[in-house]
């Protein structure tokens, strides 16, 4: 190799180290500038006041109800579906609505006389003695 050959190639191993700290100046900067990013949204995040609150009970209350309209719209399908029929009984007992719970109740008496735990329950619920 001559002397020019050994100048190029010294002088691209130059631009090519060169280059290699720009790429890794840049990745740092842009990691560090995401991270403080990141942070920014976290604490200015924490420092708004939450929006507001809304109550478990409101939430609960609207879950069961939209339960009890689901059981409806299968029972108007299937009006004899005893897994409809019970999970409408159990999310009337739920939302303390022992009186809407009777007529599935009846149904299930009706469709299921052999079973006990219908007829017990239906006897709790028109006494009012009903556990959720």
């Amino acid at each position: 190799m001559n002397v020019t050959e050994k100048e190029y190639i010294m002088a691209r191993k130059r631009r090519s180290d060169r280059l290699k700290h720009i790429l890794a100046i840049v990745s740092i900067v842009s990691f560090g500038g995401s991270a403080i990013f990141g942070m920014a949204q976290l604490f200015s995040s924490a420092v708004q006041k939450p929006s507001k609150p809304t109550t478990a009970e409101s939430s609960v209350e609207s879950q069961l109800a939209a339960q009890a309209r689901g059981y409806e719209l299968v029972l108007q399908r299937e009006p004899e579906n005893q897994t409809a029929l019970e999970g409408l009984v159990n999310v009337r007992l739920m939302m303390n609505d022992a009186k809407g719970a009777i007529q599935p109740l009846e149904k299930l008496v009706k469709l299921y006389p052999e079973r006990q735990d219908y007829k017990a329950l239906l006897e709790q619920v028109k006494q009012g003695k009903v556990e959720k």
